[in-house]
């Protein structure tokens, strides 16, 4: 078969689909039959010249992915099927994927590039092919070398960097491979594609450079070189260095000071006179060093009281002639971006970077950009309106209000006018300006406004006219009314101030919302997202008629999204989106009247019907469970309590459906939230239902393919079954609770230095916590002693958290309150191991001294429940 695998993988691309079938069928057999003897054929006909290009191409296509996928359970699999080959296949494997570097033909030296770093990812970890650096380094410092083949290495050098982790290579293999990669960026010593390879491959090497960075001489050197390819004639190699030091801003911003005027005189000339690419990162230089002394500002914030890592204030410093540089931009637009959010363009850049200086010195920008605003709001060439719009637009977050508050009351007038300019873009940009305006200076609630009960029936008329607009303009207002809404959330006696236009903006919104002018529905999911806002920020006392209104609207229109003819996948798709919006605002209309005793009468009466349209929705999609309605049926379970138990035996099938969708496993994850609402709202009522729920949650936490995130809220779900139920969880138990020990376990093992998977130890820990508090509490008066076998076990992982300085607030909370349930349920049967747990006492005493209130009563209760052990 090794023989014919060239006529399979030319036969496999052919325009004739019979033959392309019978190609890809022989692959496949090949593939079963002898993997590595395959894998070993591909890379054979990779590295041969004589071999067409194309089935070149697809061999290398084919050994790519045989090392690597996106799915991580698949990948997994994938590095334990490399693994598993014979050691002497692998060696020839490698060494014709090495020999390909030296290929005539540029596609196979740079597949090849990409296979070796696939290897690499799975060997240099495992202290496998320690010869790999040595030899690609070799081919760099051989005279005689082509060019090509340096070009080539040095790609493979860089893939190689960005697939393992720089704890994988010793010091002297990183100055190796950089001083092999910086002497590639060598003008003198080599042409365009080998200083392009190098410059990209540094890029990658970076993170390996620590050490480097913090030696003066070695610094200086890579500065030198990334700062002369900076300067390059060839634009793509401008760009690769500049990329470079947006990284280097990043990663080692506090050894910067001595290169910062170099740099600044880099970053102007090209933001000033290169080509776009060029100057894009060179604006991102600055947007970095932003990022980095906003985070060094918050490290630095009186709470934390620790000075932590020098900040520099480089931007502080440069202030004076960066604003005018990055003003600058902002007239660079380009004809179309106001039709499309996805452009990004120079003065899309350069706005962003003015917001994020905004952020980093505060004030200080304010008088530096003023003078440009208003000299160039009034000009007649839209470019100058739209820039000073945007520019204003830009610096609304981080000074303070009382800087900007006389500004934006001076100015809101003349905003309100610019939304009937002649000129589309300056609408568009002056409508975001609005939105930001009412998102950052709009707080009845911590008592500063820039809105009066004077001028909001003028902002409103502007905005209700103004979403009639063009479709992106009408999106931005959108924008500008959501936050305006949200603005008089628990605003007291404010919040009665927007509930006398409350009909008109509804009827505006759901106008918008049926527009057909809006080519992609993003206008529609505005207009509801919106409305949603709308309805969830009025005021219940005195818009409950109104939102009672809108409920039978919204329903007639979810129940005519039945009838939609669907004769395309794009015609299913548009169905279910406006399904999801419709769901979406069912559900805020179910929250809000259910909130106050005297309105929720009107969301029991139309429970029956509402259901109805949920399960038709359900309906529509075979196999996959409609997120927004599983949200909207958690409402309403919530909102009729124990009457939802009538809609179990129709909308179960639906639950189990939810429970077994791995493949999108938001839905799951919802689903599982789902059955903690309808707990909550049946108790003991759910109880028939227990056996199926249980065994799928118990199934779902055993299973490797469904996404991790899921996992943790099922630990809580058992927690709320257990409560709902009481002693009939017992059966349960020898299930679960080797499963919540087996968790706990993971917890302890777990990796610290990732902050994601400190983030999500963190939540698996406090969910582990509320299951054990639901199921102690539903045994509490009724069979207790079921729990006295795992009490040493919980004990034991409270104390085991409460040693763990990177546990978060909520799962601080959690293990006070789940070991004052332990105290509560078991009582004396516990008195002994409390004894014995010395660790508690100082725990406490930690909580009662907490600013958190609730933590200090929580912690109260649960210091007088083990009292009460104690003397017992």
């Amino acid at each position: 078969m090794a023989m014919e695998i060239t006529q399979f993988l030319l036969a496999a691309q052919s325009a004739d689909a019979k033959v392309r079938t019978e190609a890809e069928t022989n692959l496949r057999q090949f593939q079963e039959q002898n993997m590595p003897l395959f894998l070993l054929s591909l890379s054979v006909e990779l590295s041969n010249d004589e071999k067409p290009v194309e089935s070149r191409r697809l061999a290398g296509i084919v050994l790519k992915n045989s090392l690597d996928a996106k799915d991580a359970i698949r990948k997994e699999q994938l590095v334990q099927q490399w693994m598993a080959i014979d050691v002497s296949i692998k060696s020839q494997i490698k060494d014709f994927l090495l020999k390909t570097l030296g290929s005539s033909v540029p596609e196979a030296r740079h597949t090849s590039a990409q296979v070796i770093a696939k290897i690499a990812s799975i060997e240099i970890p495992r202290k496998q092919w320690p010869e790999l650096i040595g030899s690609l380094l070799n081919n760099m410092t051989q005279q005689d070398k082509p060019a090509s083949l340096k070009q080539a290495t040095l790609e493979t050098l860089g893939y190689v960097c960005e697939e393992i982790s720089h704890q994988d290579l010793v010091q002297d293999e990183v100055n190796a491979v950089l001083t092999a990669v910086v002497q590639g960026m060598n003008l003198a010593d080599h042409g365009p594609e080998v200083r392009l390879a190098a410059t990209k491959a540094l890029y990658n090497a970076l993170e390996f450079a620590q050490t480097n960075f913090e030696n003066e001489m070695e610094r200086n050197y890579i500065m030198k070189v990334v700062c002369d390819t900076a300067m390059s004639t060839e634009v793509e190699i401008r760009q690769a260095a500049f990329e470079c030091l947006v990284a280097i801003a990043s990663a080692y911003y506090e050894v910067l000071e001595p290169y910062m005027q170099t740099l600044f005189q880099l970053t102007s000339n090209a933001v000033k006179g290169d080509e776009e690419t060029v100057a894009l990162q060179a604006i991102e230089f600055w947007s970095s060093i932003c990022d980095e002394e906003i985070e060094l500002q918050e490290f630095e914030s009186p709470e934390s009281g620790d000075s932590g890592p020098p900040h520099s204030c480089f931007i502080e410093k440069a202030l004076s002639s960066l604003i005018p540089l990055l003003l600058e931009t902002l007239l660079k637009q380009e004809e179309d971006q106001d039709q499309d959010d996805t452009i990004w363009n120079i003065s899309m850049a350069g706005g962003t970077c003015l917001g994020l200086v905004a952020r980093t010195v505060g004030d200080a920008i304010v008088p530096l950009v003023m003078p440009f605003v208003e000299s160039n709001i009034v000009k007649p060439d839209w470019r100058c309106r739209e820039a000073a719009t945007y520019a204003f637009g830009s610096i609304l977050e981080g000074p303070s209000v009382e800087k900007l508050s006389p500004l934006v009351q001076a100015g809101l007038e003349f905003l309100l006018n610019a939304m009937k300019d002649g000129n589309n873009h300056v609408k568009d940009t002056t409508a975001w300006t609005l939105s930001r305006i009412f998102e950052l200076l709009h707080s009845p609630a911590n008592d500063f406004s820039v809105i009066s009960p004077e001028n909001l029936k003028r902002v409103l008329g502007v905005l209700l006219e103004s979403i009639k607009d063009a479709p992106n303009v009408a999106e931005k207002v959108c924008g500008a009314i959501y936050y305006l809404a949200q603005g008089y959330e628990d605003a007291g006696p404010s919040s009665s101030l927007l509930s006398p236009y409350l009909t008109e903006i509804i009827s505006c919104l759901i106008a918008t919302a049926d527009r057909t002018d809006g080519g992609d529905s993003k206008l529609r999911s505005s207009a509801y997202e919106t409305l949603n806002e709308v309805v969830r920020c009025s005021n219940i006392a005195e818009t409950s008629s109104i939102i009672a209104q809108l409920l039978p609207v919204i329903m007639n229109k979810l129940g005519q999204t039945m009838e939609i003819q669907i004769v395309s996948s794009e015609d299913r798709e548009k169905q279910g989106d406006l399904q999801a919006s419709l769901c979406g605002v069912l559900q805020v209309i179910i929250q809000k009247l259910s909130s106050t005793d005297e309105t929720k009468p009107i969301i029991l009466q139309a429970a029956d019907q509402i259901m109805l349209l949920f399960l038709k929705v359900f309906g529509c999609r075979s196999s996959t469970v409609h997120e927004e309605a599983m949200l909207a049926i958690g409402a309403l379970a919530y909102a009729t309590g124990s009457q939802f138990e009538k809609y179990m035996p129709e909308f179960f099938q639906y639950l189990e459906m939810g429970l077994q969708n791995f493949e999108e496993y938001q839905v799951c994850g919802i689903t599982v939230g789902v059955v903690g609402d309808i707990c909550r709202a049946l108790d003991d009522k759910v109880l028939p239902y227990c056996d199926g729920i249980m065994g799928l949650l118990l199934k779902d936490l055993a299973s490797s393919e469904l996404h991790r995130s899921v996992k943790p809220p099922i630990f809580s779900c058992f927690g709320d079954i257990a409560l709902a139920i009481g002693e009939h969880f017992e059966k349960y138990v020898p299930y679960v609770l080797p499963m919540m020990q087996g968790a706990a376990e993971i917890c302890a093992k777990m990796e610290t230095s990732d902050e994601e998977m400190v983030d999500y130890g963190n939540q698996l820990r406090r969910c582990i916590f509320e299951a054990y508090s639901g199921i102690l509490q539903g045994f509490k008066t009724v069979k207790p002693e079921v729990m006295v076998p795992y009490a040493q076990h919980l004990l034991k992982f409270i104390e085991l958290v409460s040693r763990d300085s990177q546990r978060d607030e909520s799962v601080t909370k959690a293990a006070v309150a789940v070991m004052g349930d332990l105290a509560d349920a078991l009582g004396s049967n516990i008195k002994l191991m409390l004894k014995e747990s010395a660790f508690y006492d100082e725990f406490l005493g930690e909580c009662l001294q907490s600013d958190d209130e609730q933590l200090k009563e929580t912690a109260g209760w649960t210091q007088g429940m083990i009292q009460r052990v104690m003397v017992l």
